[in-house]
């Protein structure tokens, strides 16, 4: 919540100073969204992790443990947008450092056992689609996911398995940009990012499976050639 307040606190800002830029012009131009563009980009990443023991409920091990996972990303994206009239059409890839993570309660009650989530990076490939208001764009957005995840069982040194893999999903969000110049821009976005579900295996009918889905909250600075 506080990096989607502070995004919106800076278009906001961006958007005043974009907009009394114009102001001075007796006729400003109308903003070309067309091209292609490199930036950066930081942000937040929070979600909630469902592992499910493949065993029913039992007084003591609780079939399935819900916990919070959280932690901040930065990286960096290209893209290419092409316009039509007040249409905006384009393609973005993306790649992120991340440092979301969580672990949940004890599974075996009074035992110390605990599972942990952690997703250290992710990327993704999206169609974009919005429509500009001059030199504001909001689009929406949605595509594939992939990212480095590491989910684990934690019961001591001797019984600690775990499983790290790339993972591939889909994501689907929102945003808005603003033009500050004809070359640069900032935007806030907010997504849903869901990389699949991932099992642990102990044995013959023993294992856990971890849904891997997370939300993030980001903003940006785009360079457009």
């Amino acid at each position: 919540m506080r990096a989607l307040l502070l995004a919106s606190a800076m278009l906001t800002v961006i958007g005043g100073e974009a907009l009394a830029a114009d102001a001075v012009g007796s006729e400003p131009a109308v903003h070309d969204w067309s091209g292609i563009y490199v930036g950066g980009h930081f942000g937040y990443g929070f979600g909630n992790t469902d592992a499910t023991y493949n065993l029913p409920n039992t007084p003591t091990i609780r079939g399935t443990q819900d916990y919070d996972t959280d932690g901040f990303l930065g990286g960096v994206q290209i893209g290419y947008n092409y316009q039509v009239n007040a249409a905006v059409l384009g393609i973005e890839a993306d790649i992120s450092g991340a440092d979301i993570k969580g672990h949940s309660d004890e599974v075996n009650a009074g035992g110390g056992d605990v599972y942990d989530t952690k997703v250290d990076w992710f990327g993704t490939i999206r169609a974009r689609a919005g429509y500009a208001f001059d030199r504001t764009l909001i689009y929406g957005t949605g595509g594939l996911a992939f990212g480095g995840v590491e989910n684990q069982y934690l019961d001591g040194p001797a019984n600690s398995y775990s499983e790290k893999n790339t993972k591939f999903g889909w994501t689907i969000g929102a945003g808005l940009e603003q033009a500050i110049t004809d070359h640069w821009s900032a935007n806030a976005e907010y997504r849903y990012v869901d990389l699949r579900d991932q099992t642990i295996t102990y044995g013959p009918n023993s294992a856990t499976t971890f849904d891997n889905s997370f939300s993030t909250v980001r903003i940006g600075m785009n360079y457009k050639f």
